[in-house]
């Protein structure tokens, strides 16, 4: 546990030069308020909080580092992020993959200025597909491996605005017709 606390300590250090914060693998549960605390005189660029167990982002997280331009949260245990996170207002590039949601963030189709967002590898179903064709400057939104509705898929698969990349839908089993 001390080495984990150090790690984050001297990559805090780090970032103040960098003003690009890794704290991927360093077994967080969360961002600690010691990080606030450390980054408050910094303008953060990039966040990484890949690989760690945290199963929330505190709404302050936005408005301590909403300048930041990419923020990865992949691999991590979370299924929602708090709509503060639509201040982020210069983020352009979201990675939440491999982590538990069951839909997108509604607080992504809000964020002015968001190019990419990456979600494969979560358990999401349902896709608020208009507020998704909303979302102003999007380009490429990754959805493969995750379990979409069928209706979904078929929605998303027809949008041209942007790229979306989605694993092939699987056939439900009343649509196999050469039963």
């Amino acid at each position: 546990m001390a080495n984990a606390v150090t790690r984050v300590i001297h990559r805090c250090d780090d970032a103040k030069e960098s003003e690009n914060l890794d704290l991927s693998n360093c077994q967080l549960m969360q961002v600690p308020d010691a990080v606030y605390h450390l980054m408050r005189h910094t303008e953060l660029k990039t966040c990484d909080l890949s690989d760690n167990v945290i199963t929330k982002i505190p709404p302050k997280f936005a408005v301590k580092f909403n300048l930041i331009t990419d923020l990865n949260l992949s691999h991590n245990q979370m299924s929602k992020l708090p709509e503060e996170c639509a201040e982020l207002g210069n983020l352009e590039r979201l990675d939440i993959s491999y982590n538990s949601f069951i839909s997108l963030p509604r607080c992504s189709f809000k964020m002015p200025k968001l190019r990419s967002l990456k979600a494969n590898d979560n358990h999401i179903i349902d896709v608020e597909v208009d507020e998704l064709t909303e979302t102003p400057a999007l380009e490429c939104i990754d959805l493969e491996r995750n379990p979409l509705a069928p209706r979904i898929h078929d929605q998303l698969s027809r949008i041209t605005k942007f790229v979306i990349v989605l694993s092939p839908r699987q056939t439900e089993d009343w649509e196999d017709l050469t039963i």
